[in-house]
């Protein structure tokens, strides 16, 4: 398997991953991609895929969104979404993805970066719920064990406050759990 970061002729591909990986939010979630995708900067944010034998099969998203902290906003980074194709889940694809970001994270001087996600996933990469270590989720539709951080390096004491995700997830109302029953 080798990881390296995105390509522009990977898109399509991992719009087809988004929507094998999650289904019926696939949609959401490749518009989401698609969105962040271009936001991101040569030293702002972050698209690695996962590839084996030329095929796509894991891919993760870093992109930038702001702590509102008291001293001062601070640029922070948010790991969404992170996918892999069914047949190769549970083959270390999605951690290789999420090491290596970090890795590329922790020199930039990236300080945080936070995500939505399942705890017993996460833990294993160093991410805490947010909400133990201060911090303020952006919605209360988001669970306080799915909010998670990881501090990194660059992180110092006083950056704390209230996470606030890009326009982007507002836009596609990609925050949070919504009430199917609604």
């Amino acid at each position: 398997m080798d990881l390296r970061e995105e390509q522009p002729g990977d898109r399509e591909a991992v719009r087809n991953l988004h929507l094998e990986a999650f289904g019926d939010h696939g949609a959401v979630v490749g518009e989401l991609t698609d969105g962040l995708r271009d936001t991101l900067t040569p030293d702002c944010g972050l698209s690695l895929v996962a590839e084996e034998a030329g095929q796509v099969v894991g891919h993760v998203l870093f992109s930038r969104s702001l702590l509102d902290a008291p001293r001062r906003l601070v640029d922070v980074q948010v790991l969404s979404p992170l996918a892999v194709r069914p047949s190769h889940q549970r083959r270390g694809v999605g951690a290789a993805l999420v090491r290596s970001g970090v890795r590329i994270l922790v020199q930039r001087a990236v300080p945080l970066v936070f995500l939505e996600g399942d705890p017993a996933y996460y833990a294993r990469f160093g991410f805490v719920p947010g909400g133990e270590l201060g911090f303020r989720k952006p919605s209360l539709r988001i669970p306080d064990t799915a909010f998670q951080v990881l501090r990194l390096p660059a992180y110092e004491e006083w950056m704390t406050g209230t996470l606030v995700y890009s326009e982007l997830f507002w836009q596609h109302d990609a925050v949070g759990l919504r009430d199917a029953d609604a």
